[in-house]
Formats: structure tokens, C-alpha cells, sequence
């Protein structure tokens, strides 16, 4: 069985059964290959990092420098379901991806060229266990006293892939962001922990902000505090 994207025309997203064809997604998933560039289309000497989603507040990885920047022609969404990290095949869960259009703040992350190979490494480890992303270089503009263009590396969502959720309406996201859970934790945190890294670098993400206001309860919070400078 090949599963397809099936994303509605004119804004409506698919929303389908995925516990029920549990066996078929996962074959799907392993099959469909990993997209990735070659050594050669790396930035030689230091590397750059684009975070836009978890990123942001949980990198992971050693850095000399992290930048407020801004990504042009690609917007950060809630468009990928999650089958492992916040979600499974049997709930999926709702993450970040970069989508086409528009623009995208973040926070850009200087790495030592000795790092530069263990770094990308690990970033496919994380991000590439399911291969929905595209690994690609961007220009990213560095919000600092410089302003200077770099070319960093960033994760854009393959639209093509079997987890590719398209737009949501807000209640299909908040229904699978209230029951998404993987081994990386619940998906209300990872949320809520993005929120609060966007708003620590002094601005709001109006569609992603919607989210907070329905998802505040009495459950106990397991958020990850923003970077602190000096980092």
C-alpha cells in the first residue's frame, strides 16, 4: 500500500485515520528516503543553524553564538504530524515545520567548523527519524549590530510526505496537540515552550499564539526556559 498526501484543495487539510492503517504508515514512513544535501553544499569553515521551532529553547548541540534571524520565503507552521518525538502513528501529534511562503524569526546558532560534522549528525539523529524534512541551506538574515547574510543550514517540511498535515483549522490542531505524546514528551509542551522562547526574543507568532490561551489548564507545565545570553 503507498500512502499519498491527500491534503484538501482550498485550505482544507486531510485528516486521516492513521490508527487504522498503523502497519502501512510505518512501511510508508521507512520507505520513503531521506533527503539530504551533499558535504559539498555545507558551509565550509563555521556552520550556521536555523532554529525555528525546538530548537529555539532546546538545541542540543555545542555553539559559539546564537543570533536573533530572520528566513525569507518560508514560514514556521504547526503542518507536520509527529510519530515519534510528540506523537504516534496511533495519535499523532502536531510540530513546526517550514512551510512555503512568507517569512520566518528565529534563532540562528554559530558552530565551530571541528563541530561542524558531529553537529549535523546529530541534528539528522533528531530531526530525520521519519525523514519529512528536507535538509537545505537558507540565507538567513542575523539580527545584530552587523545585519550581515549567512547561510545556514534549516529543516523545511517535504510536502510530499505521508506527514505532511497541510493548514489545519485551530480545533484539528489543538485536538492533536491535547493528545499528542512521544518519547521527547507531551506535545502541549513542546507548544507551550516554543511560545514562550518566541516571546523572550520580543515578539509573537500570531498563528501559533492562538494555541496558549485553550491549552492553559490545571495539568502541571514541563516547560523549557528560553536561552540566556552568554549561552
Amino acid at each position: 500500500m503507498i500512502l499519498s498526501n491527500v491534503s484538501g484543495l482550498g485550505g482544507t487539510a486531510k485528516d486521516v485515520e492513521f490508527a487504522s492503517l498503523h502497519f502501512e504508515v510505518l512501511l510508508a514512513v521507512r520507505a520513503m528516503p531521506a533527503k539530504m544535501p551533499s558535504e559539498a553544499e555545507l558551509s565550509k569553515g563555521d556552520l550556521w543553524v536555523f532554529g525555528y521551532g525546538s530548537l529555539m529553547w532546546r538545541p542540543g548541540f555545542e555553539f559559539l553564538e546564537h543570533v536573533p534571524a530572520r528566513l525569507i520565503g518560508e514560514h514556521r507552521a504547526l503542518c507536520v504530524y509527529s510519530f515519534d518525538h510528540r506523537g504516534t502513528p496511533e495519535k499523532p501529534g502536531l510540530v513546526l515545520g517550514l512551510d512555503r511562503g512568507g517569512a520566518c524569526r528565529g534563532i540562528a546558532f554559530r558552530v565551530s567548523a571541528k563541530q561542524r560534522n558531529d553537529t549535523v549528525q546529530y541534528l539528522r539523529s533528531r530531526e530525520q527519524t521519519t525523514n519529512v524534512y528536507r535538509e537545505v541551506m537558507r540565507s538567513v538574515w542575523l539580527e545584530n549590530e552587523a545585519r550581515q547574510r549567512v547561510s545556514a543550514l534549516a529543516y523545511v517540511v517535504d510536502r510530499g510526505h505521508v506527514q505532511y498535515a497541510g493548514r489545519l483549522s485551530l480545533a484539528e490542531q489543538l485536538r492533536h496537540v491535547q493528545q499528542g505524546h512521544g518519547r521527547s514528551g507531551n506535545n502541549r509542551d513542546y507548544v507551550l515552550s516554543t511560545v514562550m522562547s518566541i516571546e523572550a526574543q520580543g515578539f509573537r507568532d500570531q498563528p501559533l499564539h492562538q494555541l496558549p490561551l485553550m491549552l492553559h489548564d490545571d495539568t502541571p507545565l514541563h516547560l523549557h526556559p528560553p536561552l540566556q545570553e552568554g549561552r
